[in-house]
């Protein structure tokens, strides 16, 4: 099954914008292969507002948030996950305004993980520069948050809207998606996007988790679904259906490949991710990664040495 992929809606950047009730939207001038347009801040309510996803250290981007802000109260900063292009402008924000910084926790940072992954990134060049090095995907490790959150919980609530957290782990541990209730909306932050598929890299991203995650959004079963980056769905459970067949396919598509011989993970990227521009090879490896330590865990696949990692050998069990 494709995934029914939205295009992202051309980007107009330091301006604010009227999305949907009670919804505005600033997008920060960060566009890369992992970003699609940039990073979208959300701004929940008029008068007093929550925010969801401050988004990265860019000048323009804080000047077009604290501008969106002006006559309005910020009661709350919500957080989806620590990437360098979601949260570090929420230190800023909880400064200037004195609202707490709500998420599930920070980044989990696993001391015994020995990454054997020293691949250069190799830079596009083709893809627009961001106005400031930012690392879009790199972890903001510094972000600790005031208020955790977890399934169920108030995150913020204001006049007529109440947005409730959802813990979604997978493609980070403390990845939380915020739901809109009055809207049935759901700010999915990376968990789901429309343009792309989300990179779950271990070791903090989990496949297991992530799948798991996919099935309690579709139980959620929201009405809309309000991505970081890119455009909203609105045809959520056939989407949503799509992610996880695409991932289960792709599942058993490596056990496959292992089970033909194939033992190492750029030999497996090679073989599946056919037409996919090479320097997205990287990215494709760690999910791969992600899949076959979940496939170990099933007890499918074994693997050479002590830890699974990019260069480690894959057997059949």
């Amino acid at each position: 099954m494709s995934i029914p992929f939205v295009s992202p809606p051309e980007p107009r950047y330091g301006e604010v914008q009227q999305v949907a009730p009670h919804v505005r939207r600033v997008i920060a001038k960060n566009p890369s292969k992992f970003t699609a347009i940039g990073t979208g801040t959300y701004i929940i309510g008029s008068g007093e507002v929550a925010v969801i996803d401050p988004g990265p250290t860019l000048v323009s981007h804080r000047e077009a948030l604290a501008a969106a802000l002006e006559g309005h109260t910020v009661t709350a900063i919500l957080v989806t996950h620590c990437h360098s292009d979601h949260s570090p402008l929420a230190a800023w924000l909880h400064e200037r305004s004195g609202a707490p910084t709500v998420c599930f926790g920070p980044h989990v940072v696993d001391a015994t993980w020995v990454d054997d992954d020293d691949a250069p990134h190799e830079k596009d060049p083709d893809e627009p520069e961001p106005e400031e090095e930012h690392g879009e995907e790199g972890h903001d490790l510094a972000f600790e948050p005031d208020r955790r959150v977890t399934d169920g919980d108030l995150a913020a609530s204001g006049d007529g809207w109440t947005i409730r957290a959802l813990h979604t782990p997978g493609h980070t541990s403390n990845h939380t998606c915020y739901v809109l209730e009055e809207q049935r909306a759901l700010f999915t932050g990376d968990h789901i996007m429309g343009w792309s598929t989300s990179v779950i890299a271990p070791p903090d991203g989990d496949m297991r988790a992530y799948l798991a995650s996919l099935a309690k959004v579709q139980a959620l079963a929201p009405a809309t679904l309000w991505p970081t980056h890119g455009a909203p769905i609105t045809d959520v459970h056939p989407f949503v259906d799509a992610f996880i067949t695409h991932r289960l396919d792709r599942e058993a598509n490596i056990l496959a490949a292992v089970r033909g011989g194939e033992a190492l993970i750029p030999d497996i990227v090679r073989r599946l991710y056919v037409g996919v521009n090479e320097k997205l090879y990287r990215a494709a490896g760690r999910s791969v990664l992600a899949h076959l330590m979940k496939l170990v865990a099933d007890g499918l696949v074994t693997f050479e040495g002590s830890q699974p990692g990019v260069k480690t050998r894959y057997f059949p069990a």
